[in-house]
């Protein structure tokens, strides 16, 4: 069979896959947005796709010197299932790599912006991990129909992200004229400049913001019950410095949790985490990934109510996972 043939035959098996593809990509989706969400912490979205099939048979067709980059593309093709993450913060994207790489098995792990800063120069900014359901550890039963397979994770900042999808965007409009290719390029790597240093800044906000909102005199809402969202993520900033924050209906969720407690104020809330031993419960969970603030109460109180805390009406989703980490804190610490 000559390798055109077997192009074509690979492009039509593809193509004959698309649906079962195209189910793997949402559950692959689903599953990453469980795992931030468990882990508390922040993000902006996440999407996924799976792999067109104009783009896998451009991909398979692509050669070099004369030979075919790919003997075997439906193999070859790591990218048939896509994910992509974004976060605000440089540091949130360190945070899901982490997490990734503790849930899943990462066959392959590139910072595109390292690489490129490495050059010397500033430009495309991503970390992609190639991932795959671990053999040992597995995945929830929801799941398994994921083993087998893996999946391109893209990570970046917003910024990052305005930066590539806009240049992707000018870039496939059309040929642009000779020209005017250096100063299209020198305009897209200054603007990759500028947002990398935006993304400092933003971070230099947060650290000062994260230094300081834990001083703050917070003020009681005498109509509503709950702690406030906003009250909650500043009392959780002094609380746990060391954490990044959470989405802001994260904050808002485990409002609730306090409330079914009967925890209304800040003031019992500081003095139940006073009493606790929070060096034990790290250790015990030993995060390898800074895990978010409301992921960081979520354990305190899981440690202090243990089965009192399983059985709240607003953990009934996740009771099975709340059960296997209250084992984890009542078991050994990490050596």
């Amino acid at each position: 069979m000559g390798v055109e043939q077997q192009r074509a035959e690979a492009v039509q098996r593809y193509a004959a896959m698309q649906p079962e593809l195209r189910v793997a990509a949402d559950q692959f989706v689903a599953l990453v947005t469980a795992l931030l969400d468990d882990a508390g912490i922040n993000y902006v979205s996440v999407t996924g796709r799976a792999k067109s099939v104009a783009s896998f048979a451009g991909k398979a067709e692509r050669v070099v010197d004369g030979e075919p980059v790919y003997s075997d593309p439906l193999t070859q093709i790591t990218d048939q299932l896509g994910v992509r993450v974004v976060t605000y913060l440089q540091e949130d994207v360190t945070a899901v790599a982490g997490l990734l790489a503790e849930q899943f098995s990462v066959l392959d792990d590139r910072d595109m912006g390292q690489e490129t800063a490495r050059e010397g120069r500033f430009g495309y900014a991503s970390r992609h991990l190639l991932v795959a359901v671990d053999p040992v550890k597995g995945v929830p039963a929801a799941y398994e129909t994921l083993r087998g397979r893996s999946a391109s994770v893209q990570v970046r900042t917003i910024l990052q992200h305005a930066w590539a999808e806009f240049e992707h965007d000018v870039r496939y409009k059309g040929t642009i004229p000779e020209e005017h290719v250096p100063d299209l390029d020198r305009r897209f790597t200054l603007a990759a400049g500028l947002l990398e240093l935006a993304d400092r800044e933003f971070s230099a906000i947060r650290d000062r913001l994260q230094a300081t909102m834990g001083h703050q005199r917070l003020v009681a809402h005498a109509d509503d019950p709950r702690i406030s969202a906003s009250d909650l993520a500043t009392f959780l900033a002094g609380q746990f410095q060391d954490s990044g924050w959470s989405r802001t209906d994260h904050y808002e969720w485990i409002s609730g949790l306090l409330l079914e407690l009967g925890i209304t104020s800040l003031e019992e809330l500081g003095g139940l985490l006073s009493s606790i031993d929070t060096p034990g419960i790290n250790a015990r969970m030993a995060y390898r990934y800074p895990a978010g603030a409301v992921r960081r109460l979520d354990d305190a109180l899981l440690a202090v109510f243990g089965s009192r805390y399983l059985a709240l009406h607003g953990n009934a989703h996740r009771e099975a996972a709340l059960r296997a980490r209250l084992e984890k804190l009542r078991g050994t610490p990490s050596g």
